[in-house]
């Protein structure tokens, strides 16, 4: 079954309702819930995702956050972190960082091909990213 997998940038969308795609965030996740694809992530992600949180948001928001994480961790193999710091290293014109490199070996191992995300990067690095049209409400 094809799985969808949940970056950094939703994962803080979600949580926060001053995100700029937090909007967006919300009606991603409805219409991933309503047609049943199941999503997963990393341990990196989920570290990097912490610690987001925890900088802007303070540490009570961080500790629910993880305490409510329901999503599957993929485990990241020895074969994944070889082709990330390849990655990182080859693509010199790219400024991706480890964990999102980590992040497209784990999904081209697993097979995945669709992102959460609102990191340019996964489009570059060729996945598609699940995104929602939502109308702007004033704040």
């Amino acid at each position: 079954m094809k799985r969808v997998f949940v970056d950094t940038g939703a994962f803080y969308a979600l949580a926060d309702a001053d995100d700029e795609h937090h909007d967006e965030a919300i009606a991603v996740a409805a219409q991933l819930r309503s047609r049943r694809l199941p999503a997963f992530t990393t341990a990196f992600v989920v570290a990097e995702s912490h610690a987001l949180l925890l900088a802007r948001l303070g540490p009570d928001a961080a500790r629910t956050w993880l305490a409510r994480l329901s999503v599957p961790i993929e485990p990241v193999e020895t074969s994944d972190w070889s082709r990330a710091t390849d990655m990182v290293r080859q693509h010199t014109d790219k400024d991706y960082t480890l964990t999102d490199a980590l992040s497209f070996a784990v999904m081209a191992r697993t097979g995945a091909t669709d992102a959460f995300a609102f990191d340019r990067h996964f489009h570059q690095a060729g996945f598609r990213l699940h995104r929602a049209k939502v109308s702007v409400v004033a704040r």
